[in-house]
């Protein structure tokens, strides 16, 4: 299934897969919130965004990601990022945000935790 702006969903593994593509700024940022509300929506107990193709990513991106946390645990799922290019990783870092989400390396570790 494809979302819009090149963000792709699939299920595998009772886990619900947001793919988007490119940067995930100020004008992309309410496309990835719409494709992780129809993931959370998904009867699978994780949603993983896959953020392999995202080269850069802005505070809107991380509010985004923040607030899909929440709505993710108040429903007793699982958020799961992966596959954060080392720029998108810093910026998770200086805001400290690392130390709340569950990150893995790649998209195999995402679907194993």
């Amino acid at each position: 299934m494809n979302g819009s702006d090149n963000i792709n969903i699939e299920e595998r593994d009772d886990a619900t897969i947001v793919k988007p593509e490119g940067d995930v700024d100020m004008g992309r940022s309410p496309a990835l919130r719409e494709a992780i509300r129809q993931a959370q929506g998904a009867a699978t107990s994780r949603v993983v965004v896959d953020l392999e193709d995202v080269g850069y990513m802005d505070s809107s991106g991380l509010a985004t990601l923040v607030e899909a946390m929440k709505i993710t645990r108040s429903s007793k799922k699982v958020l799961i990022l992966c596959a954060m290019n080392d720029r998108v990783r810093a910026i998770f870092e200086i805001a400290k945000l690392d130390q709340y989400f569950t990150i893995t390396a790649d998209l195999p570790s995402a679907l194993e935790s």
